[in-house]
């Protein structure tokens, strides 16, 4: 960190598309200084968070995130986030951080087998981690989603330790915060829309918090995701 400043380390991956949505998102927030982490660097540069954005890191060969997972960068993120650093997994990040063994469970296909593109409400389960200060518990958020394989679970005992430990950060949900089935939009077990590590301080969620930081493109909600991380990183 220097004086005043946040840096915001985004990681960049053959076929990710969101990095410049990050980019710019966090260009409008004074004490963010973001930049780009290309995927065979072994240099974090500094960086007080480290962002896996969107897209289709090698073009989800194999398995969404699956291939991105051995690239020489995330041995060095691995190493950031057990070492306390945080860490946030945007959409396909998050696929990219369950496959690396960083956060729990796995995204599969979504329920219905198609691409979902929408704007969607998610109720706010934590609001003492790093990531979501700036909110409360049982506010509804609206966030785009963009993905194909959203459909997050995990085996029953680990889904019951998740639940029992509070990992779950946001869950999917109605205008009202209602939880349903109607309100789940990829067969999410349990509507989970993001979770955290143990530790607090990795992140994954497939919303895209980047793409509301503006009135103009369609929302301020995810503003208070990385003011979060702003306030976190810069009172200590």
């Amino acid at each position: 960190m220097t004086a005043g400043r946040v840096r915001f380390g985004i990681v960049v991956f053959p076929g990710s598309n969101c990095e410049y949505d990050a980019h710019h998102a966090l260009k409008t927030f004074p004490q963010a200084e973001p930049f780009y982490l290309w995927h065979k660097d072994h240099d974090l540069k500094d960086a007080d968070c480290i962002i896996l954005p969107g897209g289709f890191s090698y073009g989800d060969y194999l398995r969404a995130g699956a291939v991105a997972r051995f690239s020489p960068i995330m041995q060095e993120v691995t190493a950031f986030a057990e070492g306390g650093g945080l860490v946030l997994g945007i959409c396909n990040g998050f696929q990219v951080l369950t496959e690396a063994h960083l956060l729990h469970g796995a995204l599969r296909r979504n329920r219905g087998l198609r691409f979902i593109c929408r704007p969607q409400y998610l109720r706010v389960e934590r609001s003492d981690t790093p990531f979501t200060r700036r909110l409360q518990v049982g506010q509804v958020i609206q966030c785009p989603i963009s993905h194909n394989e959203g459909n997050w679970t995990a085996g029953a005992d680990r889904l019951q330790e998740i639940e029992e430990q509070g990992l779950v950060v946001f869950r999917y949900c109605d205008a009202q915060g209602r939880v349903s089935e109607e309100s789940n939009p990829n067969g999410s077990v349990h509507n989970v829309a993001g979770i955290l590590n143990e530790s607090g301080n990795v992140l994954g969620m497939m919303p895209h918090p980047e793409r509301v930081c503006e009135e103009l493109i369609g929302g301020t909600d995810g503003r208070s995701i990385f003011q979060s991380i702003v306030d976190h990183i810069l009172e200590g």
